[in-house]
């Protein structure tokens, strides 16, 4: 008896391997270029053994480079992370002076204004050059 059902699962099962099977493949192609500590031969020779022997080097790598692979990965994401929050406070510094001298330059506009030594025209005019 021919069941459709139970071949659709088994397909679908072996597509869902197949993807992971990519993906780990270029999670481990990508780990092999990013590694520093690897000499070329060895990446030559791991990437000839992945082409040759795919689902066998998959594992193998896995296996043998697997924990470093993870360090790399873990070490590489806090490196983003400082670039990231170096790249904040160094924006919200600029911002902030940038921010705190037409601050201040408004509220001396503003104090001329109150005293009477500018006209509104002139410290419209001021306001607007300052906000532009």
């Amino acid at each position: 008896m021919d069941h459709p059902v139970l071949e659709a699962f088994w397909m679908m099962l072996w597509f869902f391997l197949w993807i992971m099977w990519l993906f780990l493949l270029f999670r481990i192609v990508g780990d092999l270029f990013r590694d520093h500590e690897l000499s070329g031969w060895w990446k030559a020779l791991w990437l000839f053994g992945l082409l040759v022997l795919p689902f066998l080097g998959v594992l193998l790598y896995l296996i043998v480079r697997g924990r470093s692979m993870t360090e790399r990965s873990v070490r590489s994401a806090q490196e983003k992370e400082q670039q990231f929050q170096a790249y904040v406070r160094q924006a919200a510094a600029s911002e902030q002076s940038a921010g705190g001298d037409s601050v201040e330059q408004l509220s001396k506009l503003s104090e001329l204004k109150r005293n009477g030594d500018l006209s509104q025209a002139e410290f419209d005019q001021a306001k607007a050059r300052l906000l532009a």
